[in-house]
């Protein structure tokens, strides 16, 4: 299972067409639309509708790197500092 998505805007001058990976429609790479990729995997990139990831994102279904590191644990200087002795 995917914790975060890498996410970036993007639009490119190629005619290239490519499947949203959110609702399975044709995205036109002239397009505005979002390069999406699971927890850094640029190997794995898709290219989304921005509509899609904002829908995605607002159901709770799509998070970014910086909404899954905000849910962390937060680390206390002192336990850090206790761990390293």
């Amino acid at each position: 299972m995917t914790e975060w998505w890498a996410v970036r805007r993007a639009q490119s001058q190629k005619p290239a067409t490519y499947t949203c990976p959110l609702c399975d429609r044709q995205l036109h790479a002239m397009s505005e639309h979002v390069p999406i990729a699971p927890e850094n995997h640029a190997a794995r990139r898709r290219h989304a509708h921005t509509d899609c990831v904002l829908a995605a994102r607002k159901n709770g279904t799509f998070k970014t790197y910086d909404d899954w590191r905000e849910q962390q644990p937060r680390s206390s200087l002192l336990r850090r500092y206790l761990r390293r002795g």
